[in-house]
């Protein structure tokens, strides 16, 4: 399985690519940052990760996309900026036709180093030691990224799991849209 982790960002997002083979073994295959100039206008900073994200699940043929959700306790004008470029991330998973999942950020701590309030550092070395890489990934954000992956490699097939469940127990008819699925 093939997967891409997506750290949300308009100046910056980050993306890594991994693979979980037999033994649930993990394989680093690519991170990065799709960034954006600052002085550019909206539109165009959402429209530049979506075509890359686009061109990501082209060239790399993820069968997921794990997103972080976002967190922000303070700044609420970075929030709507933030979760601007998130959309777009998952509006490119959805229309490359891949599965997408959401993490929160402590869900990926908890998932890559056990611990639900690790700091930077030890997510750091844990994606570092998982994917068996000589040096920790930078910059930061495609380190997020990855862990996101690596918290989906480690925690999703129960996620799945649990989504085909549900799928199998409903109606039809969504009672907060008023439509049918």
């Amino acid at each position: 399985m093939r997967i891409l982790g997506v750290d949300p960002g308009l100046a910056r997002l980050g993306f890594g690519i991994i693979e979980r083979g037999p033994g649930d073994s993990l394989r680093h295959v690519a991170h990065g940052c799709i960034e954006t100039e600052a002085d550019a206008p909206l539109p165009e900073r959402l429209q530049r990760i979506f075509h890359r994200l686009t061109e990501l699940c082209r060239e790399h043929q993820p069968s997921v996309m794990a997103v972080e959700e976002l967190f922000f306790s303070r700044n609420t004008t970075t929030a709507f900026t933030v979760g601007q470029a998130r959309g777009v991330a998952l509006l490119a998973g959805a229309e490359a036709g891949i599965a997408v999942m959401e993490y929160t950020p402590m869900q990926v701590k908890q998932a890559v180093t056990g611990y639900g309030r690790a700091d930077k550092r030890q997510i750091q070395d844990m994606v570092r030691i998982l994917l068996r890489l000589s040096s920790a990934p930078k910059p930061d954000d495609a380190a997020d990224a990855l862990a996101v992956a690596i918290a989906h490699a480690h925690t999703g097939r129960l996620g799945e799991l649990e989504a085909r469940l549900a799928a199998k127990n409903r109606t039809g008819w969504v009672w907060e849209r008023g439509r049918f699925r």
